[in-house]
């Protein structure tokens, strides 16, 4: 069953965890963790996934946004 964005702003982390719509959503405590599958869910209800894209809970995509490397850095 899908929750509504509003249920997960009733952190119970102290600090409370940064919201969904937060620059720093990412520091969110997991809740649910799936390596085999490559996604976290995290407890503001983003979806975090290891090449860094996020879903977040309102349905908006966000990019992959990890570093280059430095051999791809040299190539360009």
């Amino acid at each position: 069953m899908f929750r509504k964005p509003d249920a997960y702003r009733r952190c119970q982390h102290r600090p409370a965890c940064p919201a969904a719509e937060a620059t720093d959503r990412e520091a969110a405590h997991p809740v649910a963790c799936h390596p085999e599958q490559g996604w976290s869910l995290l407890c503001n209800g983003v979806l975090l996934f290891d090449d860094t894209g996020e879903l977040l809970p309102d349905g908006r995509i966000v990019e992959p946004h990890r570093p280059l490397s430095r051999v791809m850095r040299a190539a360009a």
